[in-house]
């Protein structure tokens, strides 16, 4: 039976919930269980059905190939993304008319003639076409299975310690097991059919895609689709792709007829699935998609399935099992999991939150490894031609959102592919600021594509936002902050500072003060006093300039080279518009203090709180008044809000040390949704396969809320290893291990009835580090490689030196 709840009846839930958080007795049968089945601990997405829709299939990805697994018993739909299956080809969206219109519209701005600007910036400024390349689907592999149209016993799951999907039921007297799991290994999705009877497997596959394909039986085993991307925008599809099934049955007959692979009487059968594009890099289409499929499925179907299966749960577990997380179990955990959101926005199911923390971790495993496309806006699943906004990079806060728990849950190989685009972004960047701006450097603004686009697209209101380009640059820090790989830093240092040269160029005074802003910019997507979007230096751009210009300072000193461009960026930096207090004590969004006049005083969008978090610029003891006015804006900004909305207020509740009120954000965020509400509205929550509902689908809810679990547990930007600095009354007792601290360390913590039991620091390359629990703090230093326990006091119990290790 399915759980529905209602908007209504959630605000009514959530009212009465919040006395549990903020530490009421708990009743009888939310008790946790102390020495719980291991069974409820299991890190399972299960189901008592199949999917009907597609926010109710299971994720399966090894980064590059990603499949949604429904779990049909008569049919069978595998849908398939391969992750350079974007629409379009190589293309020049700059304005040629952006540079003469760009003083004009500093005029404009300064005079506060807004709307005229807005129009200026509309009709002259804007990337032509205005929208960019969509992600698109493959299609599906059907698989049609005679005779299971009624079955019993049916379980569907996703193992997300083993990244495998299984269905499991019983029909016709034999007990039939379906596997599936996308192996970075052997770069094929991998489909296992058996049943418990000899002579029992019987099924037709077929293939299908709303792409311009041919689908035809190339052999009696193998099902090709020959196809070429889709037209976007009057962006003519310049891709080729193909996707290859392989089918290798034991016993049985194999044949193939009217383009289906048909297996009759086998024992078991292995479905190999490979998909690859002409795609080689945003400037070069040239690859050959046939050899591609051809040669990881030869290599793949020289493998038995247990060597397939051993290799590809071995590869994921390296990354996932890093980290491990407790925070309580109660019965609920054993219910199915589309039941479970219910329970836990009753009080009575603490292991919904570790569970959801791990899938995001999983899903970041799943769809961003080294060498592939980062993680998209779905991150690698879109079953659509036209998915909502392009399931593209949004950088204005949802590309940077997928990637916040990377190095804080120890999964830093999965920011390679992030990291990789910030530096393919600088030549096309370079040309737009060359061509809209006449300025140096490179310059990116809300949104980029596969083919790495950076002018300003969708209209004034939401791509006019110079500054995402920089965003993305503090990832490079941010890197470097966790690793400390210097050979990493000397190399993404010129990309640092060729995105701050752009500014440097282009900075402006504004009249009333001589302050240097950005100009013109917006607040994203958020309207002012003046009914639009653009305005000049809005203090999000102020804040990410900050970061960015000591950023290139701090590393031009590691790196010991460019001391005078580092010395101008200090010199530009202490004249930055500064961050202010308004009239209502809140911190001001724009130059002017216009938050209380604003049209929507609770928009989604939160960008002037980035030095809070993701930043570091707004913490309780360096800046106590500005800590207080972000707290007072995030009060007046309220606690509704999209998906991946509430994923950030997460975020931000924890940097303010408030965990109660971030636990009350991650209940909003874990509230049951329909899985056919996939309109485009406010609310947040998830889908029955725990995807975020922003709604619709967003992934970078799920990415944010693992970052803000923890964010909860261990803290890093002020310099010192904060502990459990936002443990809520909820999670009374737990522990979490492997959780990564900047500055080169890993903590393991304990706790019980709310305080710190124990806390293991071990160094991955750092040396000296500061370590905080409440108003304790405790200096420590340790060699590389070497760990040091501490207890509830931070008192040390022993400390453990490689040079002791067995």
């Amino acid at each position: 039976m399915k759980i529905k709840i209602d908007r209504r009846k959630f605000i009514a839930l959530t009212s009465a919930v919040v006395p549990l958080a903020c530490g009421a007795r708990k009743s009888a049968h939310t008790k946790t269980i102390e020495s719980a089945d291991a069974n409820l601990k299991r890190l399972v997405l299960w189901y008592r059905q199949p999917a009907d829709q597609w926010v109710e299939a299971l994720p399966v990805g090894n980064g590059r190939l990603g499949a949604m697994v429904f779990g049909g018993t008569a049919d069978e739909r595998l849908q398939i993304n391969e992750d350079t299956l974007y629409a379009g080809g190589p293309y020049d969206p700059n304005s040629p008319d952006a540079l003469q219109a760009f003083p004009e519209a500093r005029r404009l701005i300064f005079e506060g003639r807004f709307q005229e600007a807005h129009d200026l910036i509309g009709d002259r400024m804007m990337a032509r076409p205005i929208s960019q390349m969509p992600y698109q689907t493959v299609g599906n592999v059907r698989l049609e299975f005679p005779g299971h149209a009624e079955v019993r016993e049916y379980r569907r799951e996703l193992d997300l310690e083993t990244a495998v999907a299984a269905v499991t039921y019983n029909a016709g007297g034999v007990h039939f097991t379906r596997e599936v799991f996308a192996t970075s290994v052997d770069q094929v999705i991998v489909v296992y059919l058996t049943g418990d009877r000899p002579n029992q497997i019987n099924f037709a596959l077929s293939m299908a895609t709303p792409q311009k394909a041919d689908i035809r039986a190339t052999n009696s085993d193998t099902l090709v689709m020959y196809g070429e991307n889709g037209e976007s925008s009057g962006i003519e599809g310049a891709l080729k792709f193909q996707a290859r099934v392989h089918v290798l049955a034991q016993g049985g007959e194999t044949s193939s007829e009217d383009g289906r692979i048909v297996v009759a009487n086998a024992d078991s059968a292995i479905l190999l699935i490979a998909a690859a594009t002409s795609f080689n890099s945003y400037k070069d289409i040239s690859g050959d998609p046939e050899i591609r499929t051809k040669e990881v499925l030869e290599k793949a179907r020289k493998k038995p399935f247990e060597a397939l299966r051993r290799d590809h749960i071995r590869e994921h577990q390296r990354l996932f099992n890093r980290v491990t997380i407790d925070l309580g179990v109660t019965e609920a955990a054993g219910l199915p999991t589309d039941q479970r959101p219910a329970k836990f926005l009753e009080g009575d199911d603490p292991h919904l939150a570790a569970l959801y923390f791990q899938y995001g971790r999983y899903l970041l495993i799943s769809s961003s490894r080294p060498g592939t496309q980062p993680a998209n806006l779905q991150g690698i699943w879109n079953d659509s031609m036209t998915p909502p906004w392009g399931s593209k990079y949004t950088i204005n806060i949802n590309a940077e959102m997928n990637y916040w728990p990377a190095e804080t849950t120890n999964l830093s190989e999965c920011h390679e592919p992030l990291l990789r685009m910030v530096t393919e972004l600088v030549e096309n960047g370079s040309r737009t600021a060359r061509v809209q701006y006449g300025a140096g450097g490179w310059v990116c603004h809300h949104n980029t594509d596969l083919w790495r686009q950076t002018a300003p697209i969708d209209g004034p209101l939401w791509g006019f936002w110079p500054t995402g380009g920089a965003w993305l640059c503090t990832h490079l820090w941010n890197h470097y902050e966790f690793t400390g790989d210097t050979e990493f830093l000397a190399r993404v240092y010129p990309v640092m500072k060729g995105a701050a040269q752009f500014f440097v160029d282009t900075l402006v005074e504004e009249p009333e003060h001589g302050w240097l802003v950005t100009c013109p910019s917006i607040s994203p997507e958020n309207r002012h006093p003046g009914g639009v979007a653009v305005c000049a230096g809005p203090t999000m751009d102020m804040q990410i300039l900050r970061d960015l210009f000591l950023q290139c300072i701090e590393a031009s000193q590691a790196l010991g080279m460019d001391g005078e461009f580092s010395a101008g960026l200090a010199n530009i930096r202490a004249r930055l518009a500064p961050m202010q207090i308004g009239m209502a004590g809140q911190l001001q969004e724009w130059l002017d203090d216009w938050d209380l006049e604003a049209p929507e005083r609770q928009h989604r969008h939160v960008s002037h709180l980035y030095g809070l978090f993701p930043g570091n610029q707004i913490t309780l003891r360096d800046t106590p008044d500005l800590f207080a006015a972000a707290k007072k804006t995030l009060e007046m900004r309220g606690d509704v809000g999209t998906g991946w909305s509430l994923a950030w207020k997460i975020n931000l509740w924890a940097r303010l040390l408030d965990g109660d009120h971030a636990y009350l954000l991650l209940r909003k965020a874990l509230t049951p949704v329909y899985s056919n509400d996939t309109e485009y509205r406010g609310g947040g929550g998830v889908y029955p396969n725990l995807f975020d509902a922003h709604p619709p689908f967003q992934i970078d809810g799920n990415f944010g809320a693992t970052s803000g679990i923890a964010e909860m547990l261990v803290q890093s930007h002020t310099g010192e290893i904060h502990l459990l600095p936002a443990l809520p009354k909820a999670w009374p007792g737990g522990s979490v291990k492997g959780m990564r601290a900047r500055g080169g360390f890993e903590a393991d913590i304990e706790w019980k009835e709310g305080k710190l039991v124990s806390a293991t620091i071990r160094s991955i390359h750092g040396t000296d580090c500061r370590v905080r629990y409440g108003n304790r703090v405790v200096p420590l230093h340790l060699e590389p490689e070497a760990s040091v326990r501490v207890n509830g006091t931070l008192m040390r119990d022993s400390i453990r030196s490689p040079s002791l290790s067995p």
